[in-house]
């Protein structure tokens, strides 16, 4: 087992005083890692599903994985990445050239009940979170290469 040491660090200085930080989060018990690079089109398509079973090639066990980040490796065009919980919600975000988006699975249940994305979603929509099932992603233009890292318990 290891441990995966995330570290994230803003580093800005405005009129002379330093406003950015430095935040580290280690992850203990990992067992397993998947480095991935996708090179999406502008069709939707799956690029990871979740559920209980044993992992295999773009498929993982919901309850292990404690870390994704998706990182668009094209310098000029977006990628659009849908996450699809066990209820069918869904949350899509524009993720844009060179730019990176970090998912933090639970501490103790990985990515079971991990979000809700009902349009009336609240602080208290805790109690209506589904575990993550589908990853997909569709290009602006062209093809674009995107890099998916997880990591697992």
């Amino acid at each position: 087992m290891a441990t995966l040491t995330v570290t994230h660090t803003e580093s800005l200085t405005l009129n002379g005083s330093p406003q950015g930080g430095t935040q580290t989060k280690s992850i203990t018990g990992i067992n397993s890692a998947s480095k991935r690079i996708f090179t999406i089109t502008t069709n939707e398509a799956t690029i990871a599903t979740f559920s209980g079973a044993v992992s295999s090639a773009g498929h993982y066990n919901d309850g292990t994985v404690r870390y994704i980040r998706f990182t668009n490796l094209h310098a000029t065009y977006f990628v659009a990445i849908t996450l699809t919980n066990g209820s069918n919600d869904e949350f899509a975000f524009k993720l844009d050239a060179g730019q990176s988006f970090v998912l933090f699975g639970d501490n103790s249940t990985g990515m079971e009940l991990i979000f809700n994305a009902t349009q009336a979603a609240d602080a208290a929509s805790h109690t209506a979170f589904g575990p993550l099932t589908t990853i997909q992603a569709d290009a602006e233009a062209s093809t674009v290469d995107i890099e998916m890292f997880v990591a697992t318990t």
